[in-house]
């Protein structure tokens, strides 16, 4: 793997960098933030060649298409074009029944599948003014902990092998895996497990989980310890990351980027801490931040926060352990189905399982945008409700879609060889983008 001679003289401080900001004023484009346009005279001059990259899964990380504009090997124009996902599941959503709508929300960001279940159920439960029982509470936490893991662990072992570090993507996804395991021994799928309920979970934790939890939260610290020492060392790795793709604070923070991306700019921002839900506030965790803005910054702010949520998926377990004969959800009988053994002995049980799972529960009039920190950010719901089995309206915010809006600035002056890196550093993915 050969690097421009040109760039590496641009790389030659040590990193982390010390000093003035990675770059001066703005690199949004202008006048689309968006798109970044080639200078007239240069395409005139008829050395700009123009290609697309994608719409293909291996070179874009999903179906993203990007028109690029070369000049030898300097990108000077892009343009992401979205749409070949376009599955219109908001739109279904308002045309099924609020318990069938959990089934649609995991598919729409089908790495971080356990995020998007989760805000929507907030959500409906907030429009309820509905209170779930404390170990669920702990349980989604202790689940989403896990898929955060799980997302960051597709993000590093497809964004290394793209680089050349084929070793990695085998590492990651067996602990991948792992994790995989877990949900299929919780929830009978391994993933769009439908889990999380309107008013906790579906059923309880199984007997034999938490041991098998256990063991993975005891081998996690060693696997990231391997991914740093077979990556910090590489120097290929280095010089193909470190500034590369570089996005300053102030331009995160107008492109609205959030989460890793927006913690690896400087931004010192996670909604666990800085607006708790479910029992965040009760857990102990650091927020990894670095001010580089580029390619590694991304890639090590990941892997720090999969180390942060192995030490809360280990304190969600300490908890849970305690919990054993509580309720995993509540006892409303308008929204939340009769218990499996009573259908058997029960006609008005088994009437009442039939009509909530055809007509759905009515869910009182009203609107709610409820917010948490899914692995690629700021993961968003809006709901309203006009009193009726179906919403009325239903929306995500989708990290992945703001993630994109970045990818003009970042590649600013890059080289063709680097535009994958930092396309795989912003880790979007398309089924949030087009949902």
């Amino acid at each position: 793997m050969t690097i421009a001679p040109e760039r590496l003289r641009s790389r030659t401080r040590q990193w982390p960098f010390v000093g003035p900001p990675i770059y001066e004023g703005s690199r949004i484009p202008s006048p689309v933030p968006t798109i970044l346009r080639v200078d007239e005279s240069l395409r005139e001059s008829g050395d700009v060649m123009q290609i697309n990259f994608g719409p293909n899964h291996p070179s874009t990380h999903g179906v993203l298409r990007l028109i690029v504009d070369l000049n030898g090997e300097n990108v000077e124009g892009i343009e992401a074009v979205i749409g070949y996902l376009h599955t219109g599941f908001e739109k279904t959503m308002e045309q099924k029944t609020w318990w069938k709508g959990v089934t649609y929300s995991p598919r729409i960001d089908y790495v971080g599948y356990q995020s998007n279940e989760l805000v929507y159920v907030l959500a409906v439960e907030k429009l309820l003014s509905m209170e779930t029982p404390e170990k669920s509470v702990w349980m989604r936490m202790l689940l989403a902990e896990l898929n955060r893991i799980h997302s960051h662990l597709v993000f590093l072992g497809t964004s290394a092998l793209e680089l050349g570090a084929i070793s990695m993507f085998w590492y990651c996804f067996r602990e991948r895996d792992m994790i995989l395991d877990l949900f299929e021994m919780v929830t009978g799928q391994r993933m769009h497990t439908r889990y999380f309920q309107v008013g906790g979970l579906a059923e309880d934790i199984p007997e034999g989980f938490y041991p098998e939890c256990r063991k993975f939260v005891e081998w996690m610290p060693q696997a990231l310890s391997d991914y740093l020492a077979l990556l910090d060392r590489n120097q290929i790795w280095i010089e193909r990351t470190r500034g590369v793709g570089l996005l300053s604070a102030d331009d995160a923070i107008a492109l609205s980027q959030s989460g890793p991306n927006l913690r690896a700019s400087g931004v010192d921002w996670d909604l666990r801490r800085d607006q708790p839900y479910l029992a965040y506030d009760q857990v102990d965790f650091n927020v990894p931040v670095y001010a580089e803005g580029d390619v590694y910054a991304r890639y090590r702010v990941r892997v720090d926060e999969m180390r942060e949520s192995t030490r809360i998926v280990d304190q969600c377990l300490r908890r849970l352990e305690r919990m054993q004969g509580q309720p995993w959800i509540t006892d409303d009988r308008k929204v939340v189905l009769p218990p499996r053994e009573e259908l058997h002995t029960s006609m008005e049980s088994l009437i009442h399982h039939f009509k909530l799972v055809t007509e759905g529960f009515r869910v009182p009039e009203g609107e709610v945008y409820v917010t948490i920190e899914s692995p690629r950010g700021e993961q968003g719901c809006y709901l309203v409700s006009q009193g009726d089995s179906k919403p009325w309206r239903v929306h995500f915010r989708a990290p992945s879609f703001a993630a994109l809006e970045a990818t003009a600035t970042c590649v600013k002056h890059s080289l063709v060889a680097d535009l994958i890196a930092i396309v795989g550093s912003l880790d979007a993915v398309m089924g949030d983008v087009d949902r």
